[in-house]
């Protein structure tokens, strides 16, 4: 009888403490800089004018160079594509290339990942100025069980992740994790 009684209890603490919220969690802080750093896992289309042996799609490894013929490894992680563009000009120009003409576009952007009550919960390549919402599309759409509201996205802050709450307007960046929680039903 006694057995009958603690399982209302137990189950009511499990249910409450599998329930997570958002409501402790700091609001993500503003990035200082929208414009998208290169990271390993992206994939660049790098043209020099007039010098189709070096003009190729060329991946940012894992880690964190871009390798191309004659001038070797570039670093390009946290680089935006104006800052890679001057390093391969400079490279180029000392020593192959004098005054190269070169453009650069990221043709795959490394994923982000969505986790929780959304309907194929996984990993996804980011599109440029996504969205919470955006994201949730992306993987399916919310499930009958999702809180639109209680949403948080892990992202790398000085090097170690960190965990905030978000809402659907919120930007995605690659790599973030999205975790969107059950309802309270």
């Amino acid at each position: 009888m006694r057995l009958i009684a603690i399982a209302p209890t137990v189950l009511a603490f499990v249910l409450l403490t599998a329930c997570a919220s958002t409501k402790n969690l700091p609001a993500l802080p503003p990035e200082p800089d929208t414009a998208y750093r290169l990271g390993g896992g992206d994939t660049l289309q790098i043209t020099v004018f007039g010098e189709t042996d070096l003009t190729n799609a060329y991946p940012v490894s894992a880690s964190g160079t871009v390798d191309m013929p004659l001038i070797g490894s570039v670093p390009a992680v946290g680089l935006t594509l104006a800052q890679l563009q001057q390093q391969l000009v400079q490279r180029l120009d000392a020593k192959a290339v004098k005054s190269p003409n070169v453009t650069l576009s990221v043709t795959v952007y490394r994923p982000f990942f969505i986790l929780g009550e959304v309907k194929n919960p996984g990993s996804y390549p980011y599109v440029p100025n996504m969205t919470v919402l955006t994201a949730v599309a992306i993987a399916g759409g919310f499930t009958y069980r999702a809180s639109q509201d209680e949403i948080s996205v892990v992202r790398q802050h000085g090097g170690k992740p960190t965990e905030a709450r978000v809402y659907r307007d919120s930007q995605v960046l690659p790599d973030d994790v999205v975790n969107i929680f059950e309802r309270h039903f």
